[in-house]
This record gives structure tokens, C-alpha cells and sequence, in this order.
């Protein structure tokens, strides 16, 4: 239901009110582990079921012969993201294939979600006695952070396992400076820390940045959209320019929807390429 231009909300009450999560209590400082978004749990979940579902059926209903169109999507998608894991990733490994197609699918459909219309959701549940809800997931910290540390705990793990504690703090103690001098090595050893250590751990970090960054910009876009008619409310439909404004938003609507979708196929495919990459990298003894 459109509202009238008097009771439609400012345009920051309107961009809060779509930021706002449905959370169990506000968070007391920037990290606090007692807070739960119950929207970005649902929805997550909701999501990993539907892809898990999605490639279950498809893999009961399979056939040796020709494939159908289900069939034949689902297996192009496996084999093309084995294909990059093959490309990318050096080492043998039979968890990096079904962690890449995990990863790929579900930050895809992520990202999808940010094609919902804005208010279709969060109207709906409103309409249930909940006051605010978020539909996308990737634009939750929460969840990004999640998503990268729970990557970078994995090259932690691999890179201890291929090269021994050892060999792999060496990597990061005697590189990039080297020296056959013991004592001009151990010199060198707190410079190469302060190089190695810090681009290192800011890979989790910019892994999940990146991500978040991209979907909350496309989000806000959105949202700026759907203000070119909301102050108007039903005003909107009695002149001229209000049908205008109506024309310019919707036309613009689908054209950043095009773009959005694109954009969360490629941050979806980013954050799939560089998970394989740091793997990689953790299992290469160079």
C-alpha cells in the first residue's frame, strides 16, 4: 500500500528503518557476541537448504543419458567451478572443490536477494507484528566476517598441515629479506614480521570487506530509488510529474538491476576465486 505524503516517512527515517535488523537487543560497542540478527540467521538458513536442496534433487534425478535443462545447468555449474579449482589451486585437496561451489552458490544467492524489491519483505512482515527485517545477507558483517574467517581458519589449518608450525611461520619470519649470516638473519626477522604479517592478516578483512561493501552500496541504491516516489505517496498518481518520477523509477529500477545482479555474480565468483587462491597458497611449499 502506498502512503499518503503525510503520513510517508522522511527520507532518513525511511534509509534507517531498511538498515535496521531484527535483532534480539542493541549491541553494546562494535563487537558483541550476545546479539543475534535473527533476519540475517534466517534468511542464511533458508538459503543453504534451498541450494542444498536444489543440487540434491538434481543429483537423485540424474540419468546417464541425455540431460535435461535441470540436469544440464546443475552439472555445467559443478564442472565449472571445478575447472577454476583446477586452475587455481595447485594442490590435492578434497575439500577446496565442494568449498568452492559452496561458497560460490551461497554468497550468489546472497547477493540475489538484493533483487527482491526493497519493501516487499520487510512490508510483509510487518504486517506479522515484526517491526524490522533485513532479506540480505551479505549486507551483515555478521555474516561476511563469518564467511571469511571461517575461509581464513582453513589457511591457517592447511598451511600448518602442509608445511609444519615451523615452516610456516618461516614464511612469514624469513621473507621477503633473506641472508645465509645468522646474525644479519635474526636482524632481519622482526622487519620481515612487520611486512608479511600484517597483508596477511588483513586478507579475512578485506575478503569480507569487499563483499559487504558491494551489496550494501547496491542496497542503498535501491533504497534512494524507491524515495523518488515515496514523499509523494498517492500525490504521486494525480499529476503529471508524479508519473514521471513513477516512469524515471521504475526505468531506473531495472536498469540497477541488471547492474546489481551482475555485480553479485561477480562478488560471488571473487570471493569463490580468492578462497581457492589463499588455499592455494597455504598448501604451496614456494
Amino acid at each position: 500500500m502506498v502512503p499518503s505524503a503525510a503520513e510517508a516517512p522522511s527520507p532518513t527515517e525511511y534509509i534507517v528503518h531498511h538498515i535496521t535488523y531484527l535483532t534480539n537487543e542493541a549491541p553494546r560497542g562494535v563487537v558483541d557476541f550476545s546479539v543475534v540478527n535473527y533476519d540475517s540467521v534466517f534468511f542464511s538458513i533458508l538459503l543453504a537448504v534451498a541450494f542444498g536442496g536444489f543440487f540434491y534433487v538434481a543429483a537423485r534425478r540424474a540419468t546417464a543419458g541425455v540431460p535435461g535443462r535441470f540436469q544440464g545447468f546443475v552439472e555445467w555449474v559443478v564442472e565449472w567451478v571445478d575447472s577454476q579449482v583446477k586452475d587455481a589451486f595447485s594442490g590435492k585437496s578434497r575439500l577446496i572443490a565442494p568449498l568452492a561451489l559452496t561458497i560460490f552458490c551461497w554468497v550468489l544467492l546472497f547477493n540475489l536477494m538484493d533483487l527482491i524489491p526493497i519493501d516487499l519483505l520487510p512490508d510483509a512482515a510487518r504486517g506479522t507484528g515484526l517491526g524490522h527485517l533485513r532479506d540480505v545477507p551479505s549486507t551483515d558483517l555478521n555474516v561476511v566476517f563469518g564467511l571469511s574467517l571461517t575461509v581464513f581458519a582453513l589457511v591457517l589449518y592447511y598451511g600448518v598441515k602442509m608445511k609444519g608450525l615451523g615452516g610456516f611461520v618461516g614464511e612469514f619470519a624469513l621473507n621477503p629479506f633473506k641472508s645465509r649470516n645468522v646474525v644479519l638473519q635474526a636482524l632481519y626477522v622482526p622487519v620481515n614480521l612487520i611486512m608479511e604479517v600484517p597483508s596477511f592478516l588483513a586478507r579475512p578483512v578485506s575478503l569480507a570487506l569487499r563483499l559487504y561493501g558491494n551489496i550494501y552500496a547496491g542496497e542503498m541504491v535501491f533504497a534512494l530509488l524507491a524515495l523518488l516516489t515515496l514523499s509523494r505517496g498517492f500525490a504521486a498518481l494525480a499529476s503529471p510529474t508524479g508519473w514521471l518520477f513513477i516512469v524515471v523509477q521504475a526505468a531506473l529500477g531495472v536498469i540497477w538491476s541488471l547492474f546489481d545482479a551482475f555485480i553479485a555474480l561477480l562478488q560471488a565468483f571473487i570471493f569463490m576465486i580468492l578462497t581457492i587462491i589463499y588455499l592455494s597458497q597455504a598448501c604451496e611449499h614456494h
